[in-house]
């Protein structure tokens, strides 16, 4: 079965009961204006403009707007004429938001809810469980022996061998502090999807099929049912007891813990105060021996059933685990969560592909998309590469042969009457070399899933484009949008803050405009570190350009130096007042200057240059830009208004 692919993400699957009972866009949409001889239809002007109005304190009226519009698609056509909307950084940029936008459209949010229902379905119950497990590794081949042996130690349970006997020979999993792989009363929501999902339906005494986790192979038998005690949250105090401790050292250990115990009994508020100090847990220690919250199968048996026991506030005798003595507080208790409760962090969860439902998720939104677009495998295709990747794995000649005439453009698939062909393929994966034939086959079934759900996704997003107005609209806005901005870079904003000559011109031409309330002092502030350091600095600055001058001396006397070009008005610096006023003796601006001077400094009553008053300047430049880019696209561009459709706008 070819599976689907769907990346959840967070942000979009906010949106994810988006409602798809949207009305389709009309077939015939009208022309409200045609600009540079590309059509504008109403429905794009509509939605503009009463998103436009929605955000106004005071709306536009209709001409207004209109005439807004106009200039807004006379620049986008300017940006096509330049070709900005045909490089790669503008269509990868397009592409990746057309993915994000189509996302809450594509997500089926009832198949979402109801893998969310379920785990709150399991979250009431718990459920008594014991587990054969082998680790997978990095290897494809040691993992398929691992799965062999794996078969085998099932079939042997179910001719009659004993599980206890069986995990305590064979299970790789030596976290357990129980014999015969006895895990306790297994908790919903704790353990990997499928893991649980044989935990939760295998009736109670029997044993599972073998089921297969991101960390391993396993199987699980179940015992009791009972209902969830829901969560607990407690404090501790611990004394670790190492493995090979003398009976002496035990003796000691315990005597320490039953002091400890006999103290905050008599003084419990002082419980968190004597975990900071006393508990060998440094986790938990820092926090006041807080464990936060926790349920059934995340703690040892021991600590578990001693912290369920006690009533909220209550503290325990010494409890003895296989890591020492614990004395235990409660602080907390709560109900099993609800779906409400889970929802945030299981959609968080299901985001990752190393969550079983990812790919459950990928699964069902690959079968629904390709029932809906009528898509195939053409299989004599999959077959003859089956057959060339078993003949000698994923080498030089499978992907020789996948870039032949014609085999490079043989039908792949079938989506919405298109063919896909398999040089398409080889685009998307790119050139895997795997030598052994059955890793390359488990290799080329995954890439060929992920290549399948990419393609359907595709014709989705199209088909969302050209039927649902609402993706329809939010994609046109983008698209112009980022086209906007990348000609607005290119004829105004950059053109204005780097054209250098082109800033000093338009302030010669209009020096006029730019006066000062108050006289401004400017030059070059130095700051040394002595005497003899400053009669140096000086003597260097004769010889070099003034434009260079705190550049090349930050190099020379790096770390003993402080260069800085000023404009200022009396007031604004204290060591300037100081040289220039009279002012009283200032400070170095950092203790390691001792001295200070002003070099080349003099008064002005005006600006003498742009970059004088260079943030004013260049908004003036750029106002100017941008009414002779204007009066450049009115000429350049031809614009027909359809005033009868425009009028009829309400």
């Amino acid at each position: 079965m070819v599976n689907v692919s769907f990346i959840v993400k967070n942000r979009l699957l906010a949106g994810a009961g988006l409602s798809l009972f949207v009305l389709a866009m009309t077939a015939k949409d009208s022309v409200i204006m045609t600009v540079n001889g590309e059509d504008v239809p109403k429905s794009e002007f509509e939605y503009l403009y009463h998103k436009n109005s929605q955000q106004q304190l005071s709306p536009q009226t209709l001409g207004e707007y209109a005439e807004m519009f106009k200039l807004y698609k006379l620049k986008v056509a300017d940006a096509k004429a330049e070709g900005i909307d045909t490089t790669a950084s503008f269509r990868k940029e397009m592409e990746q938001y057309r993915k994000e936008l189509a996302a809450p459209y594509i997500a089926d949010s009832v198949f979402l809810d109801k893998l969310i229902e379920e785990a709150a379905e399991r979250e009431r119950e718990e459920v008594e469980t014991s587990h054969i497990m082998l680790f997978k590794t990095r290897s494809a081949a040691l993992n398929r022996i691992s799965r062999q042996r794996i078969d085998s130690i099932r079939q042997a349970l179910l001719d009659g061998a004993d599980f206890v006997e069986m995990a305590s020979k064979y299970t790789q999993d030596k976290s357990m502090s129980s014999p015969g792989g006895y895990l306790g009363y297994v908790k919903a929501n704790t353990f990997p999807y499928l893991f649980e999902t044989a935990v939760y339906t295998t009736p109670e005494g029997e044993i599972s099929e073998v089921v297969e986790s991101p960390a391993g192979y396993h199987i699980v038998k179940t015992g009791n049912r009972r209902p969830a005690k829901g969560r607990v949250r407690a404090s501790h105090i611990m004394k670790m007891v190492k493995k090979d401790a003398t009976e002496e050292e035990k003796a000691r250990i315990k005597h320490e813990i039953d002091s400890i115990h006999a103290f905050v009994i008599a003084n419990p508020d002082s419980f968190s105060e004597v975990a900071r100090t006393e508990s060998e847990d440094p986790g938990s220690a820092r926090n006041g021996g807080d464990l936060s919250w926790f349920g059934s199968g995340e703690m040892v048996p021991e600590f578990e059933n001693a912290a369920f026991a006690l009533e909220d506030g209550g503290i325990s005798e010494p409890v003895r685990s296989v890591y020492g003595w614990h004395i235990i507080k409660r602080t907390g208790t709560k109900g099993p969560r609800d779906a409400s409760e889970l929802r945030e962090m299981l959609l968080k969860r299901m985001e990752s592909p190393q969550d079983d439902r990812y790919r459950i998720i990928r699964d069902h939104q690959t079968a629904r998309l390709a029932e809906k677009h009528g898509a195939s495998m053409v299989v004599p295709t999959v077959q003859e590469m089956r057959r060339m990747i078993a003949a000698g794995g994923m080498d030089s000649v499978f992907w020789g042969n996948l870039s032949s005439v014609p085999f490079r453009d043989s039908a792949l698939f079938v989506v919405d009457g298109k063919e896909i062909p398999v040089k398409d393929y080889a685009g998307y994966v790119g050139r895997m070399n795997m030598s052994d034939a059955e890793d390359a086959l488990e290799a080329f079934d995954t890439s060929l899933d992920l290549f399948f759900n990419s393609c359907l996704i595709d014709a989705e997003e199209d088909w969302l484009y050209s039927n649902v107005p609402s993706y329809h609209n939010l994609m046109k806005e983008y698209h112009d949008g980022s086209l906007l901005y990348e000609i607005s870079l290119r004829k105004v904003w950059d053109k204005a803050s780097k054209d250098k000559a082109g800033l000093e011109d338009y302030f010669r031409k209009h020096r006029g405009k730019y006066k000062w309330e108050h006289p401004h002092v400017k030059g070059i502030l130095v700051q040394v570190t002595n005497d003899s350091i400053g009669t140096l600095v000086r003597e260097r600055m004769k010889s070099i350009p003034e434009d260079s001058i705190p550049q090349v001396l930050r190099k020379e006397f790096r770390g003993k130096i402080k260069v800085d070009r000023i404009l200022v008005e009396q007031g604004d610096n204290a060591m300037v007042d100081h040289l220039m006023y009279g002012g009283p003796e200032a400070k170095p601006s950092s203790d390691k200057f001792t001295n200070y001077f002003l070099y080349n400094e003099r008064v002005l009553d005006a600006p003498e240059e742009a970059s004088d008053v260079k943030s004013l300047v260049t908004a003036d430049y750029q106002a100017a830009l941008e009414s002779a880019w204007i009066k450049e696209l009115r000429r350049r561009y031809k614009v027909k208004v359809n005033k009868k459709e425009l009028n009829s706008v309400k």
